[in-house]
């Protein structure tokens, strides 16, 4: 078990390191002027090798939102009231400013959501993310009809209020000036959720 352990650490290691040489490279020279072989050069592997960990070209950027697919699918498994846990969880991502809110002035951050949103081949890629990431929370609401709405919503959301977020940071505002606006927007933004989603979710009506 120890030795699959490792095997799996090794890996998870060059998903990383891979990812980050062609980040780097994107952002040195844009996305469409790197290719898929010069990312393999800078990172000592073949080209065949770097397609095995990652099939698409915009893989190599998307690996770092890789782990937020089934994040609300986590967090809503057995939650009594699965939009109370996702709200509190966005508001607490807000309070410590992770990047996946949109409520981040780290320079390494907005060069990488300036990448990622003015790139039309990754925006593209990124929807996938999110039917992923919308599948699976449907599959953990029920799976049914029901379900299926109510996570395209919440995803929809999420997404939305993140981006509002980015755009005001992107435009200049300072992250203390967007904050509290952020906040009483997931707020509403959240309310009307429950609101308007039928009872086993959270919501208020039936």
């Amino acid at each position: 078990m120890e030795e699959m352990g490792l095997r799996e650490r090794k890996k998870q290691r060059m998903y990383q390191d891979v990812s980050d040489i062609a980040v780097r490279l994107f952002l040195e020279r844009g996305f469409d002027a790197v290719s898929v072989a010069e990312v393999a050069a800078a990172a000592g592997i073949s080209k065949p090798t770097l397609f095995r960990y990652f099939p698409a070209k915009e893989d190599l950027v998307l690996h770092r939102i890789a782990d937020h697919e089934t994040e609300a699918a986590r967090l809503v498994a057995g939650a009594a009231d699965p939009v109370d846990a996702l709200r509190r969880n966005f508001l607490a991502g807000l309070r410590r400013r992770d990047p996946v809110t949109g409520l981040s002035d780290h320079p390494e951050v907005l060069a990488f959501h300036t990448l990622l949103y003015g790139t039309p081949a990754l925006v593209a890629r990124a929807y996938g993310h999110l039917e992923r990431s919308e599948a699976a929370l449907a599959r953990a609401l029920g799976g049914d009809l029901e379900a299926r709405l109510a996570a395209g919503q919440i995803v929809a959301v999420q997404r939305i209020l993140a981006q509002e977020n980015w755009r005001r940071i992107a435009a200049g505002e300072g992250v203390g000036e967007v904050a509290p606006d952020a906040v009483r927007a997931a707020e509403r933004a959240f309310a009307r959720l429950a609101a308007g989603l039928p009872e086993r979710f959270g919501g208020q009506l039936s």
